[in-house]
């Protein structure tokens, strides 16, 4: 399982945990779940990380010590968060963050990079995000849990997939249990069902000018208050999901059929050819026509 470990003053394991280690997992191809690497480090006075982006869920747990994070929004204003043992903090996917020990109390950290399918909602079951991804346990004991599984993986990483993958589970299990922004089963369920009546309601109307105010009125929502429940669930605004399902159904069209490049661009929303051309060319790097004459499977033998 190890695909490659580096320690620092001859650390053997986690039994001696003095000063800093990781491990780094092959690519193992499990849809629900995939760990990419884990490790721990005793930080020295203001040693800091970023900015940076991720392109997976990275989760660290304080041991000890103090330290703060700098999470960048969305809109670009910069939130700080001081933080202190028993706590921990996520970093999402495609955000922009930094963060950096304490001068007087260096904080010492256990961590995992992790991703899959089922990543966010168990993050968000757990009331972590990217707007909120400050973690805060209910109590200490369950704190620990959470610090006792995340060492264990950072200890066994010559484990078997299958194990260390169980372990991944039982992590994300203990925060949701032990999280004091956990969400109710019952609200995350109602957020996904307003998520996927909002995505029918696309692909019913997706030929027509439909604006994000009236797919918000058809789920019987507030504009603002959708447009920040679509991306937490789906990570895009629902303006760009609508562009992105218009421009993979084009692209089905010019993939399998003859229809004139035109008479796709009006079928899927875009009644103006030249707005098409752009927005096609934005997302797929060459011209409607370029990309049919490279894909078309229609006429082939």
């Amino acid at each position: 399982m190890l695909f490659g470990t580096r320690k620092r003053n001859g650390v053997s394991g986690m039994d001696k945990m003095d000063n800093f280690s990781f491990s780094v997992f092959p690519n193992e191809e499990l849809l629900n779940f995939r760990l990419f690497q884990t490790g721990w480090e005793q930080c020295t006075p203001l040693h800091s990380f970023g900015p940076f982006i991720r392109n997976h869920y990275l989760f660290h747990y304080i041991i000890s010590g103090r330290g703060f994070l700098d999470a960048t929004a969305a809109d670009g204003t910069v939130q700080r968060y001081d933080l202190e043992a028993g706590q921990g903090f996520l970093i999402s996917p495609g955000q922009i963050n930094m963060y950096s020990a304490d001068q007087a109390e260096p904080w010492k950290y256990v961590w995992l990079e992790f991703d899959g399918l089922r990543a966010t909602e168990y993050l968000n079951e757990a009331g972590l995000s990217a707007v909120q991804p400050i973690y805060r346990p209910k109590s200490v004991e369950q704190s620990e849990q959470v610090r006792d599984i995340m060492l264990y993986i950072a200890g066994h990483s010559r484990d078997s997939t299958l194990c260390l993958i169980g372990h991944l589970c039982l992590f994300l299990d203990a925060l949701i249990q032990s999280s004091t922004t956990r969400q109710e089963k019952h609200q995350t369920q109602l957020r996904d069902f307003y998520v996927q009546e909002a995505i029918s309601y696309m692909e019913l109307h997706y030929q027509r000018n439909i604006t994000v105010e009236e797919i918000a009125n058809a789920c019987r929502l507030n504009r603002s208050y959708f447009s920040k429940l679509f991306k937490e669930k789906k990570g895009v605004p629902p303006q760009e999901f609508l562009i992105r399902l218009r421009l993979t159904k084009a692209a089905d069209l010019m993939r399998n059929t003859s229809m004139a490049i035109s008479n796709i661009s009006a079928s899927c929303g875009y009644p103006n050819q030249l707005q098409f051309s752009k927005a096609f060319k934005q997302r797929y790097g060459v011209s409607p026509r370029e990309w049919r004459s490279q894909n078309k499977l229609y006429g082939k033998t």
